[in-house]
């Protein structure tokens, strides 16, 4: 006999998971994804937009670019909660209060220390009881400046079990209000988690005066599979990333988790605050910020997520949609028109889509993207939102010391190409010529002249941004030296400028890393 459908769960009855957004923490911590404090800003004012609950803006202490950054998003960024991460030390809670207090009530003092046997003999080299006198006493002076307070047991989910109830109730006690039980290095699966957040709610005598948090880690790419079970066993917060960057293998997808929760309502009464139709618009933003994309086939935001090839899938999705289809593309943001603008637009739609797109200007530049804008519009048949959002994000940056002036190369199939490149050096022009094997490589050595670099280039691939003969060209590098490896992106309709833009961006990242290392020396 066939079982009776599932009732449908009422949105007023659905727990409300709370949803934290540690990109710009976690996030940024993975190699080539360093942001600047400008380029942090804008991803957390998309953050805002998404409408997440918390935004960990960085580990203030780390440096003196980490603090600015939690500062000015703290000043800046309004409705979220602004968390920093420090360690469970005196030093650390003072400095992150002194970058957290610009939001108020909104800032909240996130420490940690490290409970499993592993981290506690080898990393630590403490006993169980000074790290548990020491996780009471960071809360404890975090609690002296603001009663928002986190605190993570590192390691969680290799911790003995007893140990672990024994530190997540006396945290608590001393102030707490979220405890987070992180998988921190990937190692669980999900009914493993959800016995673990099962055991702490039935032997952590005051468990219900906090919101148990998760922050799960994909080296066994089940972080969103653990995040949801994490849930269905009483955790109230989940910590996650767009696209899922981080450490590793990265995070808890955002996007990934959030639509479960939305395409899945009928079997999972939770719900949370998220407005998903600016999913897809931010994980642009941040590709287009770190240089790192996604791959074609990455679920909700991957550029084949909503693609069907194959014939029964077609024919399907033209008479029905939800046959091949679980979810709405604009549901996620992706728009069903990507053709938004042409050569007869005016400034303030350009500005618009630009700004819904996750750009905000200034003046300086918005002119200077609308006349890039205008130029492109002339040479195409037709502008789409990924070439906006190209042109967007190389007039957004903060290219202080390295800038392109102008290109001019010769080459041929019985001549040696030659390059003549003009760039600005700290706002000083200088010009050089090179001859190369072909006409990219010629104008990658001139400008490697004319920066005196000593950085690598390790990876170079091509790709266009739409369809077409006259589509744009981005051209994606990767380049290191010593221990620092960045990632650049250049886009135009000549592929030689590309590669040039594409290069000094990323010697622009390498000198912005650089310089954030001399910083906390």
């Amino acid at each position: 006999m066939a079982k009776a459908p599932a009732k449908k769960q009422k949105q007023d009855d659905r727990k409300i998971i709370r949803i934290f957004d540690t990109t710009l923490r976690d996030g940024e911590q993975a190699p080539g994804n360093s942001m600047n404090i400008e380029e942090k800003l804008r991803i957390a004012r998309q953050l805002q937009k998404l409408n997440v609950d918390v935004i960990e803006a960085g580990f203030p202490i780390a440096s003196d670019g980490d603090f600015e950054a939690v500062k000015k998003v703290a000043q800046t960024i309004k409705g979220p909660e602004i968390a920093g991460l420090c360690r469970s030390s005196e030093k650390d809670i003072d400095r992150a209060w002194e970058a957290l207090k610009y939001a108020g009530d909104k800032g909240r003092i996130h420490t940690f220390i490290a409970t499993s046997d592993i981290h506690m003999k080898y990393k630590l080299q403490m006993e169980p009881a000074k790290v548990l006198a020491s996780a009471v006493k960071a809360v404890k002076r975090a609690a002296s400046y603001t009663p928002n307070v986190e605190f993570s047991c590192e390691d969680a989910v290799r911790t003995r079990l007893p140990f672990l109830a024994e530190v997540v109730e006396a945290v608590i006690n001393a102030g707490a209000t979220t405890v987070n039980i992180p998988d921190t290095v990937g190692y669980t699966i999900p009914f493993e988690y959800f016995n673990i957040i099962k055991y702490l709610k039935d032997n952590v005598p005051n468990i219900d005066k906090a919101i148990i948090s998760v922050h799960c880690h994909n080296d066994l790419g089940l972080s969103v599979a653990n995040s949801i079970a994490a849930v269905q066993a009483g955790a109230g917060q989940v910590e996650c990333t767009i696209n899922g960057i981080g450490e590793r293998a990265g995070n808890c997808s955002l996007e990934e988790f959030v639509m479960i929760l939305r395409t899945r309502k009928d079997i999972l009464p939770f719900a949370c605050n998220v407005a998903t139709e600016h999913l897809t618009p931010a994980s642009r933003l941040l590709t287009s910020i770190t240089g790192i994309g996604v791959q074609p086939n990455k679920a909700i935001v991957g550029a084949n997520a909503f693609a069907h090839e194959a014939g029964i899938h077609q024919h399907g999705v033209l008479m029905e949609k939800s046959t091949y289809e679980i979810m709405t593309p604009e549901s996620v943001g992706l728009s069903a028109n990507a053709l938004v603008l042409g050569k007869h637009s005016g400034r303030h739609a350009f500005n618009k889509r630009l700004m819904e797109l996750g750009y905000e200007l200034d003046d300086e530049k918005l002119n200077r993207a609308f006349e890039r804008f205008k130029t492109l519009a002339d040479l195409k048949k037709e502008v789409f939102d990924e070439d906006l959002e190209a042109i967007a994000a190389e007039e957004s940056r903060l290219e202080d010391k390295y800038r392109l002036g102008h290109i001019t190369v010769t080459c041929g199939s019985f001549a040696v190409a030659t390059a003549t490149v003009q760039l600005e050096i700290n706002g000083t022009p200088v010009r050089t010529a090179e001859l190369g094997d072909g006409p990219v490589d010629a104008t990658l050595k001139a400008i490697k002249k004319l920066t005196k670099t000593k950085a690598k280039l390790i990876q170079y691939n091509v790709g266009s941004i739409t369809g077409g003969t006259d589509a744009q060209g981005e051209v994606t590098v990767r380049v290191a030296e010593g221990n620092h490896t960045v990632v650049g992106k250049g886009s135009s309709t000549d592929i030689i400028e590309a590669s040039a833009k594409a290069y000094v961006h990323a010697l622009n990242r390498l000198n912005y890393k650089q310089a954030r290392l001399i910083e906390s020396l």
